[in-house]
């Protein structure tokens, strides 16, 4: 079966500076991080969130990413283009304060950034080290909360927080391993944050899409066939694309998913209804 995406978007391109799909982002300015080359999920949330509007800061990992993902930046017009590894100390609190000096507010934030040591994610969970399951969480897991901490004050008029799951947090999925662990960790503390921030406006989502040829998903073991496998179930018997998850993701951030919050929302071409 052809597992190749066939997206519907009428504007396929991620971005084109000369042609806005709309206006609804107009005014709202927001954080994506965990852009690493153009077929990043965070790079396809970027490019909508761009065309739809929005007014981005992007983040490079360190500086053997930054040729990769500055040029994707600018091609954008990202306002900021900032360096940002949550495992390194102050990096996080560098990034908030030159948005907090530039900008002043923040109106969302998109986290799609995911690690596990490759040995532990090759292996079974029960044979995980301490040591990988620990920074599986840290990378995966605990920098959402410390990104929605540093947000919260930016976000007084109310905001949302992003982040990005996969199927394997609610079912087994083969070779899937310490990720499924670590993915149901951040799918439960999106709902948690989103009781806990609701009160002030800001509204928190985990997006679980479908397999995608991203750098992060090399990692897994027999990724071809579970993409292979993944086309030939879902309902609509294809994949999706980052352009797709994008529309999306702008769509939770904008004022029409107003009365939205906690949910995780699959964009999957309906794999996840299948078992």
């Amino acid at each position: 079966m052809e597992s190749r995406a066939h997206s519907l978007d009428p504007f396929p391109t991620v971005w084109d500076p000369n042609s806005h799909v709309g206006e609804m982002l107009r005014g709202k300015r927001g954080l994506v991080v965990g852009v690493a080359n153009e077929h990043s999920i965070a790079f396809g949330c970027a490019g909508k969130l761009r065309a739809f509007g929005a007014e981005l800061a992007v983040t490079y990992l360190n500086a053997k990413a930054e040729p990769f993902v500055r040029p994707l930046a600018e091609s954008i017009q990202a306002s900021l283009i900032l360096p940002l590894d949550v495992e390194q100390p102050g990096q996080l609190d560098a990034v908030f304060d030159r948005i907090a000096q530039t900008w002043g507010q923040l109106d969302f934030v998109i986290h799609s950034i995911a690690f596990a040591p490759r040995q532990d994610l090759h292996g079974r969970v029960v044979d995980c080290s301490r040591e990988g399951f620990l920074r599986a969480m840290d990378i995966s897991c605990y920098s959402f909360i410390e990104m929605a901490r540093r947000a919260e004050p930016l976000m007084s008029g109310g905001g949302a927080l992003v982040t990005m799951s996969y199927y394997g947090a609610d079912k087994v999925i083969g070779n899937y391993n310490l990720m499924g662990p670590v993915k149901a960790a951040l799918e439960a503390t999106s709902r948690y944050l989103a009781n806990e921030l609701g009160s002030k406006r800001i509204r928190v989502f985990a997006v679980s899409p479908g397999p995608l040829k991203t750098r992060a998903a090399s990692g897994i073991a027999q990724f071809d066939e579970l993409i292979e496998d993944a086309a030939r179930r879902a309902p609509a018997q294809r994949l999706v694309d980052i352009a797709e998850v994008g529309r999306v993701v702008a769509f939770l951030v904008s004022e029409a998913a107003s009365g939205m919050t906690g949910q995780t929302i699959f964009i999957d071409a309906g794999l996840h209804i299948v078992g």
